[in-house]
């Protein structure tokens, strides 16, 4: 074969490989009539987990819950801060309120492409008898997002790979991506995540897989936007998670200001990608621990009322040395139509 149409071949090849890993899609529609309302949001005074003693792998910082219920046990993937590195810990839990740490899982390996800054901020899930965790990982401010997975919680087998990999050159999510949030629907693995782009704003889009390793992305991503000058998320979004409830998809992710605080706020979707912000349900820290960072959600869904699983801090501060704990409350739905 000539050079040149062998270089022209593989040219194809590429374009329509890259044009592989992006297209449209959507969730198929949640169950249920749509029900007009708003949540109400409850926190509880005091952390459930709080840092570990001085000197520990988790003693400057806890956040980023990620908990699985599974056979009557809560499983909390949680990310602990020494000051230097971010780890991966376990905690259990028979009611989410009373936690027993089990120790350190995962550490970045800086022989590879994790570096040796990060191996935290994830996701867990239970699938198929498997433990998976998409983590984030990589030299700080150029993160990527790897899967780790294991059959017992103690030994766990890394891809050696990223598995969402950054975008191309110009786009929303060149830089870094991190923050994932996967859930389990239509026979695919939804991950929601966080991207930034060379102005290093950070916004949310999703991707699917069918097997939690090779993944396409929305390509008309990022599906949430910053905020209009002035409101509480104008400075960057991150941490969503995602669940259905009264006949819609709901977010619920951490919006950054000017000033570094962190705030959660909230979404509604009928498809999972067509996302319209509830501008009327911003919530912010009630208690001295967190009165700086509200931030990290994660949900059990409890019929109208939602579990929330939070990260919270006293200092504000867009990623760390934040003095943070993890908290918990309840969302509880009220329908607008019941008190006309």
């Amino acid at each position: 074969m000539p050079d040149a149409l062998r270089a022209g071949l593989a040219a194809v090849l590429l374009l329509a490989s890259g044009c592989g890993n992006y297209r449209e899609f959507a969730l198929s529609p949640p169950a249920g009539k749509p029900r007009q309302g708003r949540f109400s949001f409850k926190q509880e005074a005091l952390p459930v987990l709080e840092r570990g003693p001085a000197g520990s792998w988790d003693s400057v910082d806890v956040l980023n819950p990620s908990i699985v219920h599974h056979i009557n046990q809560y499983f909390n993937f949680y990310s602990g801060f020494d000051g230097k590195t971010w780890h991966t810990g376990l905690a259990i839990s028979p009611d989410g309120a009373g936690w027993l740490r089990r120790g350190k899982l995962l550490s970045p390996d800086p022989n590879s492409w994790e570096s040796g800054y990060m191996a935290a901020n994830g996701a867990a899930l239970r699938h198929e008898g498997e433990w998976l965790y998409w983590y984030q990982a990589g030299p700080r401010n150029a993160n990527r997002i790897g899967l780790a997975r294991s059959l017992d919680l103690t030994s766990w087998t890394r891809e050696v790979q990223p598995v969402l990999p950054a975008g191309p050159r110009g786009s929303w999510d060149e830089v870094s991506i991190g923050d994932p949030y996967v859930l389990r629907r239509d026979g695919f693995f939804f991950m929601y995540y966080l991207g930034m782009d060379r102005a290093r704003r950070q916004r949310l889009g999703v991707a699917r897989s069918t097997d939690g390793v090779r993944w396409t992305k929305l390509r008309s991503n990022p599906v949430l936007e910053l905020g209009e000058p002035g409101e509480f998320d104008d400075n960057g979004l991150g941490e969503p998670a995602v669940w259905e409830s009264n006949g819609f998809y709901w977010m619920i992710y951490t919006g950054r200001d000017r000033s570094e605080t962190r705030r959660l706020g909230m979404a509604q979707s009928p498809d999972g990608v067509r996302w319209t912000k509830r501008r009327d349900l911003v919530f912010s820290g009630e208690a001295p621990w967190n009165q700086s960072v509200l931030c990290d959600p994660e949900v059990e869904v409890l019929g109208d009322r939602i579990r929330v699983w939070f990260g919270g801090g006293n200092r504000p501060s867009p990623d760390e040395n934040l003095s943070g704990a993890i908290g918990a409350g309840m969302l509880r739905f009220q329908d607008v139509s019941l008190t006309k």
